[in-house]
């Protein structure tokens, strides 16, 4: 058994890299939790990511259901998206940019379904 300080320095153990496809997924999956559910006839959150060292700006694009707090639901997933990229990936989130792509109404889709009267 190796007594303290007998081991390589931490120089020479070498570093982890998280490449920035697996902190996009984690940053997705954040978005779609803090969203609760997607939309009916929507799709998941998809999320891009720039790693710079330990650093990461993440951008998210999502579809919501209308109507809803869009400012709120925005402010929810920024902060659950930089608390769980931080938690999971161990990066410092310097920006998170979430982007609604579209909104889905019920009264729209009813109505193109011809179940509105």
């Amino acid at each position: 058994m190796p007594t303290e300080g007998t081991g390589p320095g931490p120089a020479e153990r070498g570093s982890t890299v998280i490449a920035d496809r697996v902190v996009a997924k984690i940053a997705a999956r954040a978005a779609r939790e803090a969203v609760g559910r997607v939309p009916e006839g929507g799709s998941a959150p998809q999320a891009t990511v720039t790693v710079h060292q330990d650093h990461a700006r993440v951008r998210i694009g999502l579809e919501l259901e209308y109507p809803c707090d869009i400012g709120a639901q925005c402010g929810a997933v920024r902060r659950h998206v930089a608390q769980r990229v931080e938690a999971l990936a161990g990066m410092v989130v310097r920006e998170v940019a979430v982007e609604v792509e579209r909104l889905h109404s019920v009264h729209t889709r009813r109505a193109a379904q011809g179940r509105l009267r």
